[in-house]
């Protein structure tokens, strides 16, 4: 187990690698993707039983991140955690490049399932975790959903599945930063109560401050000792959390930051250079 000091250093770096990737790429989500960098931390540090030398291991547990088009995010923590170098971080959205728009699966290691269309992610970790109970796999399967993306109806029905299937296996996290691109969640179409409408649909259901390290550490810890029923982690976080001037405004969902933002952004994370 690490210490939250070495948790909180490798979330930094996390931050800062977003604010570069969506700098350079002139484009991309840096606010949905900061919001999740403490849990991603976590999961791949802490959590997930993954080899970055072996990225296709056939026992490792999985993760779909549904709301995909915060891939920044997710490249920022595999490249943390040695998937691959991390100037390829410099290259997001570049021709020639691994690092697209979305997780792409056949082209970046450690991505276990392309994504992008929301709505779809928990459909696909469904499949993954009734793959691994019929087959008699260990693994678990991990997939962090917007707050956002729940508005759309197939969430609803995978829910349904997950704990018809009795999936206890599967943990979905969703991501309660409450914006959208368009504004509040609230305002757009509010799925609150989100806890009481996964409860309602058979899950197991833990509430979290997103940000705080033992917090997510003990809710995966608790959804394992969980049997019979899928888990929801509902964390409420921050959009655009670590950047004083991207925190709890909705412009920051799909701008990138000009280079002295990006500067400002990084010096605020880690005291580094853009």
């Amino acid at each position: 187990m690490l210490p939250n000091a070495d948790l909180k250093s490798h979330a930094a770096n996390i931050r800062a690698n977003i604010i570069r990737g969506t700098y350079h790429a002139a484009s991309g989500h840096p606010g949905g993707s900061l919001s999740i960098a403490d849990i991603m931390t976590v999961l791949y540090f802490e959590e997930m039983n993954i080899d970055p030398k072996n990225p296709k291991m056939e026992n490792r547990d999985r993760f779909v991140l549904s709301k995909g088009h915060t891939a920044p995010a997710l490249y920022a923590t595999l490249a943390e955690r040695g998937f691959f170098p991390e100037e390829e971080i410099t290259y997001l959205r570049k021709l020639g490049h691994i690092l697209q728009g979305h997780p792409d699966m056949k082209k970046i290691p450690g991505v276990d399932m392309s994504s992008g269309s929301l709505g779809q992610g928990l459909s696909i970790a469904n499949g993954m975790a009734l793959y691994a109970k019929t087959n008699n796999h260990s693994y678990r399967v991990y997939t962090i959903i917007g707050d956002g993306e729940i508005q759309e109806g197939q969430i609803w029905e995978a829910a349904m599945t997950a704990a018809h299937y009795k999936l206890d296996n599967l943990v979905a996290i969703v991501d309660n930063n409450n914006l959208q691109i368009d504004g509040t969640i609230s305002e757009v179409m509010s799925p609150y109560p989100i806890d009481e409408k996964f409860k309602a649909f058979g899950f197991h259901v833990i509430n979290i401050d997103g940000h705080n390290f033992e917090e997510i550490k003990n809710a995966f810890s608790e959804a394992k000792t969980i049997k019979g029923k899928p888990t929801a982690i509902i964390a409420k976080t921050v959009k655009g959390k670590g950047v004083s001037f991207m925190e709890n405004l909705a412009k920051w969902h799909g701008s990138a930051p000009n280079r002295e933002q990006a500067e400002q952004a990084i010096q605020e994370l880690t005291g580094g250079a853009l």
